[in-house]
């Protein structure tokens, strides 16, 4: 099978560098940074005070600097954001001209994406010879059922609701971090009510966002491409029948989020 090989051209890269790069970001993300190498990326959040979802990033070391792989849309707003918490800190951030490639169904010497390796191999340069385009990179992450970053609301998502514990972007042995306390309780104390799941349409939803478990709100469409998209479901009523706008929709819950609905 011929490598798929994708510009991810909704990603841009920031470049983290100086002598507290490393440290400076260990207090900040959701991920323990001290386990970053050059073979090994790491995904990451960052939350507000209360632990909910801010921005989320994929970081590669490569040696003498921390690139930072980002929504390319708000990119300006964490840049801004991280260069504000950097105060008098030897730390620098900057936009990189670099970009972001994804390759699938085939071989590729890249470092895998650190959420899941079926996802693929993940990596950043200046130029690549693509086989497949973004939307073919969709497709296949939707079949995964992994969602991305425009799938988490701002300042709405807990970090944990996103699958973080599943998909490799916690640490809960790491010293503290913005959001921490409520992270940490989530997990500890609180059956987590909520979570990102991929579904299957069965008509185009138009406007309509609300999903239902007969006539009780079960959960909310966040983003759908063709008949696959990503909900905000409670997880207690994913395991009903449910509907969009009066159409069937089925939750294809996926297998490394374990054994399904009702094992939550």
């Amino acid at each position: 099978m011929m490598t798929q090989i994708a510009a991810l051209t909704d990603r841009a890269v920031l470049r983290i560098g100086g002598g507290e790069a490393r440290p400076f970001l260990q207090g900040l993300l959701t991920n323990d940074v001290d386990a970053l190498a050059p073979d090994k990326p790491l995904w990451a959040g960052l939350l507000s005070p209360q632990g909910k979802y801010l921005f989320d990033m994929i970081l590669f070391d490569t040696g003498d600097t921390i690139l930072a792989d980002v929504p390319a849309a708000r990119a300006p707003d964490l840049l801004k954001r991280l260069t504000m918490y950097k105060l008098r800190k030897d730390v620098t951030v900057a936009a990189s001209d670099l970009k972001v490639f994804a390759a699938w169904d085939g071989e590729s010497d890249a470092p895998y994406d650190p959420r899941l390796p079926g996802l693929g191999r993940r990596w950043m340069a200046e130029s690549a010879d693509t086989t497949a385009t973004l939307a073919d990179y969709i497709a296949h992450r939707l079949s995964l059922g992994v969602p991305d970053s425009d799938d988490y609301p701002v300042d709405r998502l807990m970090w944990l609701e996103s699958n973080a514990v599943e998909l490799n972007g916690v640490s809960f042995t790491k010293g503290c971090y913005v959001g921490q306390e409520n992270t940490a309780r989530m997990h500890h104390r609180d059956k987590l009510r909520k979570r990102l799941l991929p579904v299957l349409l069965t008509a185009d939803p138009q406007e309509e966002r609300s999903l239902r478990a007969g006539d009780r709100e079960a959960g909310e469409l966040i983003s759908h491409h063709g008949g696959h998209g990503v909900a905000l479901m409670r997880v207690e009523q994913a395991g009903e029948p449910l509907t969009l706008g009066g159409a069937a929709v089925t939750i294809e819950w996926p297998s490394w989020l374990g054994a399904g609905p009702r094992a939550e």
